[in-house]
């Protein structure tokens, strides 16, 4: 074990986009687990765009990352040392962390990994622990798909994106997917099986959809809200259903966001809107990983991910999610097991 912990604290709060002094990286002692606590190794630090919202004092779903605090994050790590019978020097442990080579876990925080099988650990972090759930639940759960059905799905070729259009696909949907280049477009169609994809960077998006979609738009699976929500609204069948997963072209908005322009719809049409955050779910968990699990043995889905090496590059790196720079799940390697 080296004899210093690094670590990333918020030092102050992001006024649209994350700039260079919103996160400091430290160099400070690696702390000791006290009665009921292990100490971990950090492994793997998912990335994901609710990061901007816990480094905001905007009314949220749980405590805004306090400012001087290190910075949150989904974590997999090494137990290095435990004070619980819970967990074992070297087990691999997973659940919400901090941005630091070495950090304490407790129960509330950190579980034991089940054994991943031919998966590998980082593999099976990635696409099992939120954005497999995520993307079954939020579909699933909130607008059941039915076999000949269309679906949109907002930034297609992101983590939870590209798994719900394979998803629905699967149940036997029409999926048209929403993406930022016409590299991810040839992705999202070509490997993983979407009906159709739009660039909105690049085509006018309403008319767009509107060939995309001829028979109307039933679910809409909702990462970004703003024009590209409008846009679906304006296309929402009798009962079709909304899944609000995420508001990614709101979070590092500077001023009052407007309301979506077509809210209308949603009493003409007699839409169900619903928003949801994964943790809901907590006690569902291995319903969903046995079926995505299963799925992907089977070839059914296909995940891409990508990795960035070193802790030291965690801020910089996140940026990307804003920018729709990156594809599939973005995540940081501190170490592998």
């Amino acid at each position: 074990m080296t004899e210093t912990n690094h670590v990333w604290r918020l030092r102050k709060r992001p006024v649209g986009d994350i700039t260079d002094d919103v996160l400091s990286l430290e160099q400070e002692s690696i702390p000791e687990p006290t009665d009921g606590e292990c100490l971990f190794r950090l492994n793997y630090l998912s990335l994901d765009p609710t990061n901007r919202i816990w480094m905001s004092d905007m009314d949220q779903y749980m405590s805004p990352v306090a400012i001087n605090d290190p910075m949150r994050g989904l974590v997999c790590g090494t137990v290095i040392k435990s004070k619980n019978d819970l967990y074992k020097e070297g087990d691999i442990v997973s659940g919400l962390g901090t941005w630091a080579d070495y950090q304490i876990g407790t129960p509330e925080t950190v579980s034991p990994m089940a054994d991943t099988g031919s998966v590998s650990v980082m593999d099976a972090f990635a696409t099992l622990a939120l954005v497999g759930p995520t993307a079954y639940f939020g579909l699933l759960d909130i607008t059941h798909p039915q076999a000949g059905e269309t679906v949109v799905v907002s930034t297609a070729a992101g983590a939870v994106g590209s798994i719900v259009g394979q998803i629905a696909k699967i149940k036997g949907c029409h999926v048209v997917g929403l993406t930022s280049t016409d590299e991810k477009c040839q992705w999202i169609t070509k490997e993983l099986g979407f009906d159709k994809a739009i660039n909105y960077k690049t085509e006018d998006l309403p008319a767009a959809l509107k060939q995309a979609c001829p028979n109307g738009i039933d679910v809409y699976f909702d990462n970004v809200g703003g024009e590209i929500l409008d846009a679906c609204l304006k296309l929402m069948n009798l009962n079709g259903r909304i899944s609000t997963c995420g508001l990614i072209s709101q979070y590092t908005a500077t001023g009052e966001v407007a309301g979506p322009k077509n809210y209308a719809m949603i009493l003409m049409q007699r839409l169900k809107v619903q928003g949801f955050i994964i943790l809901d779910y907590h006690d569902r968990y291995p319903e969903a990983i046995t079926a995505i699990s299963q799925w992907m043995a089977e070839g059914k889905i296909k995940v891409k991910l990508e990795v960035v090496d070193g802790l030291e590059n965690a801020s910089k790196t996140l940026k990307k999610l804003y920018t729709g720079a990156n594809t599939g799940k973005l995540m940081m390697r501190v170490k592998d097991v």
